[in-house]
């Protein structure tokens, strides 16, 4: 077992495959964030007449078919995935692991009780959820897709933090602490919590890259982000009719889609490696 999260983050960190991922997430970070004060609003129609012109000089990523710079909505679609992504698995994170701990640390009716909950859960897919709020909202605004894609994506964290606690509650530390009087959020905040870290925070890496799929995905399909807010999904749709006279509209924002799961994949499988022993 690695004695902190500091020294799992350290032996990730020797992988190179963390190296690029942590590069790749930086840099659309960093897009993200200078996007509005260097590029041209996403909005903008300057020339709707000029459709679709091809990459150059003024517009290095092209324009789409009302004249829109690429460029300029795949950095605005980035500020959006992200944050979708981020407080999406931030949620589904913290239900999930207040599950997980609780489950895990009560044991007996708590723990058989919740982790049925959990089953019956899992059995629903999300997208029979989303038609049921389509009934409700015609459009999800999004807020909602935020709360709709972090609550419904907490279910496989919550058993992976219960199997990690009844591992580490039977390591002689933790015995060792109940015994001397430690109180149960004292155990749970020092000694379970910290050491049931690793595996989550790999399962959250990854989640996030699901969910930037997810998302582009229902934006594809008119679903997620809505018009005029720029989307990578949403562009690769709107994208479709022009994929032979104008393939750059849909290149660049899939390329960003393809870009950005794939440098949390590099970075999840650093953490997956570093919490291997035999790596050790």
């Amino acid at each position: 077992m690695i004695g902190s999260l500091a020294e799992l983050l350290r032996r990730a960190w020797a992988h190179p495959s963390a190296r690029w991922g942590v590069g790749i997430l930086l840099a659309f970070a960093l897009a993200a964030a200078l996007g509005p004060l260097l590029l041209d609003d996403p909005s903008a129609m300057p020339d709707v007449v000029a459709g679709a012109t091809p990459p150059s000089a003024g517009h290095p990523f092209g324009t789409d078919h009302l004249n829109r710079d690429i460029l300029a909505r795949v950095v605005g679609g980035a500020r959006v995935s992200l944050a979708v992504a981020g407080l999406a698995v931030l949620l589904a994170l913290t239900l999930g692991s207040a599950v997980g701990l609780a489950a895990g640390y009560s044991g007996g009716w708590v723990d058989a009780a919740l982790m049925r909950v959990v089953d019956a859960a899992l059995a629903i897919p999300r997208l029979f959820v989303l038609l049921l709020l389509l009934v409700v909202w015609e459009r999800i605004p999004l807020g909602a897709l935020i709360l709709f894609l972090g609550t419904t994506g907490w279910f496989g964290t919550s058993r992976l933090v219960r199997g990690e606690v009844l591992r580490i509650r039977q390591e002689p530390f933790v015995a060792a602490a109940i015994a001397l009087g430690a109180s149960p959020w004292r155990t749970i905040t020092r000694h379970l919590l910290p050491n049931a870290a690793g595996p989550v925070l790999v399962a959250a890496t990854l989640g996030v890259g699901d969910v930037i799929l997810l998302e582009a995905g229902l934006s594809f399909l008119g679903l997620g982000i809505q018009p005029p807010t720029p989307s990578w999904g949403g562009m690769v749709l709107d994208a479709r009719p022009y994929l032979s006279s104008a393939p750059w509209t849909a290149l660049f924002p899939g390329a960003a889609i393809v870009a950005t799961v794939l440098a949390v994949n590099l970075l999840g499988d650093a953490l997956s490696a570093a919490l291997d022993p035999r790596s050790a």
